[in-house]
């Protein structure tokens, strides 16, 4: 049976409303695996997302685009229904910034591509490697940890690399995607967030789990320290309440598709 469900973490609007009255099933993000701890993040609510889910496949998809539309889900799954030595599709499109060609993507462009051309080049010909628009298979995630923050998507996509070969990640056209674009100062904390995660997987990052920081400065040059969340919840199959809720056959076949509307505040 398929189903789609919003984790609502916190918001402020209207969006548990209207997503219920659309017909989702809407999970507040602190009522998912209290005992495991407090949590902050996207990768927080995608992680605690697959005890909230119930299907074999999960396709992730950000709750701020603009121009939906359902071959986003359609198109991410297909792969992993026809192959079954796939583990994650990853969409691909075009990002205009305000109307440009190409003005999206800027972490992407700035942070992540280099760092993966650099460091994890068999991953270089990944388009978007920080993609919200993407479909896992559950018996495999469930076995990787989650960055809790904005390094959730290179740290998966690291991850899956490394776990399961490169073979096991298919790219999927999506064709445009128009979302909310952050002003360039927003982006300091993402791009650290993608930065500490990736230099963590080449083994020359610290491991410490506590926030990261960043330093930058206001207009009048006085410096501003923002914590940055990059602490990693455990692969989600450790969690006892996970396995047992996993055990009582809740998951139903191969078939089976979940779509995770995420919300983040």
């Amino acid at each position: 049976m398929d189903e789609i469900v919003v984790i609502d973490d916190a918001s402020t609007d209207a969006t548990a409303v209207e997503a219920a009255e659309a017909g989702a099933r809407v999970v507040a993000e602190s009522s998912i695996l209290p005992a495991a701890g407090p949590g902050s993040g996207k990768g927080n609510a995608l992680w605690k997302s697959l005890h909230a889910c119930d299907g074999d496949l999960i396709c992730w998809l950000d709750a701020d685009v603009r121009d939906f539309r359902s071959h986003f889900v359609s198109s991410l799954v297909a792969p992993l229904l026809f192959h079954r030595g796939l583990v994650l599709t990853k969409g691909y499109y075009q990002r205009p910034l305000r109307g440009e060609h190409g003005g999206g993507g800027r972490v992407t462009e700035l942070v992540a591509r280099p760092l993966l051309s650099h460091l994890f080049p068999t991953l270089a010909e990944v388009v978007q490697p920080l993609s919200g628009e993407y479909a896992v298979r559950r018996s495999a995630v469930e076995t990787l940890p989650f960055v809790m923050g904005w390094g959730v998507e290179i740290g998966l996509l690291i991850d899956v690399c490394e776990r399961f070969g490169f073979d096991a990640i298919a790219q999927v056209d999506l064709g445009v995607r128009e979302h909310r674009n952050r002003p360039l100062a927003d982006l300091g904390p993402q791009a650290l967030a993608v930065l500490v995660t990736a230099l963590r997987r080449a083994g020359l990052g610290p491991v410490e789990q506590e926030p990261a920081e960043l330093v930058r400065f206001d207009p009048s040059y006085s410096p501003e320290r923002v914590a940055v969340e990059v602490r990693e919840r455990p692969p989600i199959a450790t969690i006892a309440e996970y396995r047992a809720r996993s055990g009582s056959g809740r998951r139903g076949g191969p078939g089976d598709l979940d779509a995770g509307l995420l919300d983040e505040e």
